[in-house]
């Protein structure tokens, strides 16, 4: 079994023990519900996502931004102030804010542990609007979160950066906090990579503090001016930028593709949690209770038998024969457009009209290969019809059985059966 510990702290576990353990193992729910993103436990992820901004602020105002010209030296305080203080502030503001449901807030003691959830009794932790663990009724985009164990307002996903979940509450000082962090990233890239370039075409346009001029030689540079002129060499700085704008794309690439995602569900109206589960739908197949489709061998079958009255006339095509002639196939022979009478009378019951029964009249002539074809044997049939001719193999096969007969033989039993009904 394998854990993960961060911060001394017992995570999920990715399998069960065993096969009889329960679904509910592979998560335990925080005893008590977490408040907002300060509450414990802290993810390790939250503690990443502000190391990186104290690293990226230090490396911006401290490093590079004071090598820059005097001009954009203060574009480049301005834009970066702003945009890092943006951020720092919405950041905050979505990791303390609960976006618990207000019925929650209202009655929720979070200082009560919560119950666990009996799956034997309810199948859904939230139903008919009402949470069976929160004990109160909810709104409806209400979500009881596993990890916060209470219902979030309006609930979009729970985010491991803010170690809070987003809500109705919070969504937009989320959504801030990413757009500065976009914006900050993309000032803080152009720095460096202005710095990292001029180092190697003009180093003495990123000389022009008045600290440098008590520097002696163009090898050594100094950091964290105005306030503290730190000497550093031409190579820590160069590297310390090369790093620091690998991790800015990185971060941007991540925090870019997450804003795009969320303007393109705000575009269509949607949360993250129901994209998901719009999407898990869509791949899974047994979720989808659609029709099964008709193989094309079925659908080509029933579309002939739908226009068969369109195509067979039976008064049209035996205007004047009687019902008891005799109908004689051979193999693969041509005859003529009109269809057997027996089939007429089986079409004629079949739509409502009444024929001459020919069951009493039909001639069985011992070693004559005649026979006569029921409603069983159309479709078959009918894969050999077509305008103007008709081409059947007549196939006699055993009633209780699935074995080929001979005809002459089919023909002598019958025959011999009616001598005997005679006789007695």
């Amino acid at each position: 079994m394998t854990k993960l510990n961060c911060f001394s702290l017992q995570r999920s576990r990715t399998a069960p023990l065993d096969s009889s353990s329960s679904r509910n193992d592979l998560f335990s729910p925080p005893l008590h519900s977490r408040i907002n993103g300060w509450s414990a436990p802290l993810h390790c992820f939250q503690v990443i996502a502000w190391a990186s901004f104290s690293f990226m602020a230090t490396v911006g105002f401290g490093i590079y931004v004071p090598l820059l010209p005097a001009p954009w030296r203060d574009v480049a305080y301005g834009l970066l102030s702003l945009t890092f203080t943006v951020h720092l502030l919405f950041h905050l503001a979505a990791v303390t804010i609960d976006p618990a449901d207000m019925s929650v807030r209202l009655k929720k003691d979070y200082s009560s542990p919560m119950p666990v959830f009996d799956s034997t009794k309810h199948t859904h932790v939230i139903h008919n609007l009402h949470c069976s663990l929160c004990e109160v009724d909810v709104s409806l985009k209400a979500k009881h979160c596993s990890s916060c164990n209470k219902c979030i307002a309006d609930f979009d996903h729970h985010c491991k950066w803010l170690n809070n979940c987003v809500g109705g509450r919070n969504y937009w000082a989320f959504i801030t906090a990413v757009s500065s962090a976009v914006f900050g990233l993309i000032v803080l890239i152009v720095v460096m990579l202005f710095v990292f370039i001029e180092r190697f075409v003009n180093p003495a346009i990123l000389r022009t503090a008045p600290q440098f001029q008590t520097v002696k030689g163009n090898g050594t540079w100094l950091v964290f001016l105005p306030a503290a002129a730190v000497e550093s060499s031409s190579t820590s700085l160069l590297v310390l930028a090369l790093v620091s704008v690998l991790l800015s794309l990185a971060a941007l690439l991540l925090l870019g593709h997450l804003l795009c995602f969320h303007t393109y569900l705000l575009l269509h109206g949607i949360s993250t949690y129901e994209f998901i589960t719009k999407k898990c739908r869509s791949l899974n197949p047994k979720d989808n209770k659609q029709t099964p489709p008709v193989p094309p061998s079925i659908r080509a079958i029933s579309q002939s038998i739908q226009p068969l009255e369109s195509l067979v006339n039976c008064d049209a095509l035996l205007p004047s024969r009687s019902c008891s002639s005799i109908f004689k196939l051979e193999d693969r022979r041509e005859t003529s457009s009109q269809m057997p009478e027996p089939i007429c009378a089986e079409l004629g019951e079949a739509s409502g009209e009444h024929h001459q029964d020919f069951s009493e009249s039909t001639q069985i002539i011992p070693g004559d290969p005649a026979m006569s074809f029921g409603l069983m044997t159309l479709p078959v049939m009918l894969l050999n019809v077509v305008p103007g001719r008709v081409e059947m193999n007549p196939v006699v096969q055993d009633p209780l059985g699935s074995s080929i007969m001979d005809a002459a033989a089919v023909h002598q039993q019958i025959w011999t059966e009616r001598n005997t009904e005679v006789i007695h």
